[in-house]
């Protein structure tokens, strides 16, 4: 009866320092975690159940490694935001799978995605017939975005400049260079490329945010 409470105790114990550990590394859906994310959830999940099942060794034992296992999420959390080739690796990048309503087969096969996954997600956005798509979007997520031809209003939001790097591939799309990007934005006052947070192109109009200053 006392290993049993014991049990009962640790398990409660441990669930209120998982619940804190979590809302710690932060507020993230399930089908939003990355790869390193889900390893340290995973991680953590097993320690906890070896935990529970060895109620004689000391909990000190599977609470160093949580922690240790926590900082690190939140080190490369931190290291993710401020270094965009660093979260490219980890978190990937968005892949077009449809574009101006032609499917891309060279991104799926990147992606290892076939027609099935295709037609399964467009179904899951209510959407019937590939013809009625303008533009489908794989996230780094796995959620594919689906923008109809009847829904759409011009052209997708491209991102030009993400963390001060303008963005080659977004320059492509649009079949524009860094000069007429870096031209452009001198006429609308911003000279300094590396103080630009975040910047796109829709419509023909730009969108600019500056980065914060750190004090």
């Amino acid at each position: 009866m006392e290993e049993y409470l014991l049990i009962a105790l640790r398990t409660l114990f441990l669930y209120v320092v998982i619940l804190i550990t979590f809302r710690l590394m932060g507020k993230r859906e399930i089908g939003e975690l990355s790869v390193l994310d889900l390893v340290i959830y995973m991680m953590i999940a097993e320690l906890v159940v070896l935990s529970i099942e060895s109620p004689n060794e000391p909990v000190i034992r599977s609470l160093l490694p949580i922690f240790l296992l926590m900082a690190v999420q939140i080190g490369l959390a931190y290291f993710s935001m401020k270094n965009k080739k660093f979260r490219d690796i980890v978190d990937g990048r968005p892949s077009i799978l449809i574009n101006k309503g032609k499917i891309d087969e060279k991104a799926m096969r990147e992606q290892r995605y076939n027609f099935d996954d295709l037609l399964l997600q467009l179904r899951e956005n209510n959407v019937v017939n590939v013809s009625d798509v303008e533009f489908a979007i794989l996230e780094t997520s796995g959620k594919l975005s689906v923008f109809e031809k009847v829904k759409a209003k011009g052209e997708i939001t491209i991102p030009l400049i993400l963390d001060g790097e303008i963005q080659e591939d977004g320059l492509e799309r649009i079949d524009k260079t860094s000069l007429w990007l870096r031209q452009h934005l001198k006429a609308l006052g911003y000279k300094d490329i590396k103080a630009i947070s975040f910047c796109s192109y829709q419509n023909d109009r730009f969108y600019v945010d500056l980065k914060d200053i750190e004090k």
